[in-house]
């Protein structure tokens, strides 16, 4: 868990704990697999699964702001070859102003 939440911490120095505790909790199994673990910019199919899975069920936004925030995270997570899916979730979640739905 401090692990997930020092990364979070390399791009919001203020995260919640509990909300990335909870992150960690909504993806459960998919962080044991390497692979599930991570989110690839590079990967329409990828990304359309976050903006589907994420940012429609979980958050509730289907629009064009959902892109707008998959789009914005992974310009921030630009440097980092390895993205992690429970950083990128949570600055997706923070970018459409929805933190709050995961407290």
């Amino acid at each position: 868990m401090t692990d997930y939440l020092a990364d979070v911490r390399k791009y919001d120095s203020g995260a919640d704990e509990a909300i990335v505790k909870k992150i960690v909790t909504h993806l459960g199994i998919a962080l044991r697999n390497r692979d599930s673990s991570l989110v690839s910019c590079s990967d329409p199919e990828e990304l359309a699964r976050v903006r589907e899975k994420w940012c429609g069920k979980k958050l509730g936004v289907t629009d064009g702001s959902a892109d707008s925030a998959i789009e914005a995270v992974c310009k921030a997570m630009s440097a980092d070859r390895s993205k992690s899916r429970v950083t990128f979730y949570y600055l997706a979640a923070k970018e459409l102003g929805k933190l709050d739905l995961l407290a």
